[in-house]
């Protein structure tokens, strides 16, 4: 009799949890994670490679460095759909695998909410390939200046002011001094303006720790305009609502951080979503379909204490990749699973390099550099979730200084 089939879709934060949790386990089935790149990357870091103070290789490491490939087989592939009726995946390039058990981790996508022009003039920050693009746009802008004398080439726009987009933020005014001297501009005419159409700031946060980042921001030169619908995007313009106005701002970077959605192959494979996510039941898996666990971007968890689902962050991949590994180590030993249970250890924000803000442990703020100290700390966390020791030691911030 052959052995249960498990298929991982996605090696991000919850796929490759999930994976190595599974192996740990020794459970008495074949295991397979499919990913359409061969490594792993921290996208809660992807603002600093785009931002330039990180190399993409910084952020990431190759799945097989961390998996044990003797319980757990890896295939590099992009997933087209999902066909529930077949049990079955179909792969762009190595046609369909069969599942037994299936466990959806696709990660998100940009989400234009269909503002006209944002994918044809604006560069997104969701993926390894986007953020560096995003980077060698920024240099290549700022370097022609020297040449071209467009003050527009000094102009960053950054649509959205959620955690990408301060943290983006922090990076850039960091580094743009820097740069300054080494391509020869005028740091002083340099214009960074961040759009954001809800009416407060960094609403996670309370409101004076939220503040005292948004003040940093301001002290290093960044104009905020809230309360601000962007209409739409044109080449080098944003169009924006303002008090019942349209107005424009021009600038030769035009940074996309506005929202995400989760993966577009959920809803191809024809399950009941909302922007690429699915509310799940308690156990995570989803309605109707036993044998499919859905977790990551592509989830939806009810957070019954509001009646909202919880923001899909890389703190509940994580715990959601456990919780998995769990339940499908139950299934194949028919018992019954558990249900999903989850408490915030908090919500930090890095404001650069030395610089951050957060409430931990309950209700405990921290900011500055302290803010910037457990950040860190909260990315060598997660390298070892995800990751081993020796990739900690290699890709590990452990640059806690000022």
């Amino acid at each position: 009799m052959s052995r249960p089939k498990i298929v991982i879709l996605g090696a991000g934060y919850a796929g490759l949890k999930t994976a190595k949790e599974l192996c740990k386990k020794h459970v008495d089935a074949e295991i397979t994670i499919v990913n359409k790149n061969d490594y792993h990357y921290e996208s809660t870091q992807l603002h600093e490679v785009a931002a330039g103070t990180e190399p993409a290789s910084k952020i990431s490491f190759n799945v097989v460095d961390v998996l044990d490939t003797k319980k757990a087989t890896f295939i590099k592939d992009t997933v087209v759909k999902i066909n529930t009726d077949k049990q079955t995946v179909d792969l762009k390039d190595k046609g369909s695998i069969f599942y037994d058990y299936l466990v959806v981790a696709l990660g998100f996508e940009s989400e234009t909410f269909g503002i006209p022009g944002v994918n044809e003039n604006s560069l997104p920050l969701v993926n390894i390939k986007t953020a560096e693009a995003a980077r060698a746009h920024l240099d290549k802008t700022l370097a022609n200046y020297q040449k071209s004398k467009d003050e527009l080439d000094l102009s960053i726009v950054v649509c959205g002011a959620g955690f990408t987009s301060i943290e983006y933020l922090g990076e850039i005014t960091n580094r743009i001094p820097k740069l300054a001297k080494t391509m020869n501009f005028p740091a002083d005419k340099v214009k960074i303006t961040c759009i954001e159409a809800m009416p407060t700031l960094l609403p996670m946060f309370p409101e004076k720790l939220g503040q005292f980042g948004i003040d940093v921001l301001k002290k290093r030169g960044v104009e905020f305009k809230v309360g601000t619908p962007i209409k739409e995007i044109k080449p080098n313009t944003v169009v924006y609502e303002e008090k019942g106005e349209l107005k424009e701002a021009d600038a030769h970077t035009i940074i996309w951080t506005t929202g995400v959605r989760g993966s577009h192959v959920i809803g191809d494979s024809g399950f009941d979503e909302r922007r690429g996510r699915v509310v799940v039941e308690k156990d995570l898996r989803v309605e109707g379909y036993p044998n499919i666990f859905m977790i990551g971007d592509v989830s939806a968890v009810m957070d019954e204490a509001s009646g909202r689902p919880y923001p899909t962050t890389a703190q509940i991949a994580l715990k959601q990749g456990g919780s998995v590994a769990d339940n499908l180590a139950r299934l194949l030993n028919n018992q019954p699973t558990e249900p999903f249970t989850f408490e915030s250890q908090g919500t930090v924000a890095s404001i650069g390099n030395n610089c951050g803000i957060g409430q931990v442990f309950g209700k405990h703020q921290v900011k500055g550099y302290m803010g910037s100290a457990i950040k860190k700390s909260i990315i060598n966390k997660s390298l070892l979730d995800v990751g081993n020791t020796k990739v900690l030691l290699k890709k590990g911030r452990f640059d806690y200084y000022h």
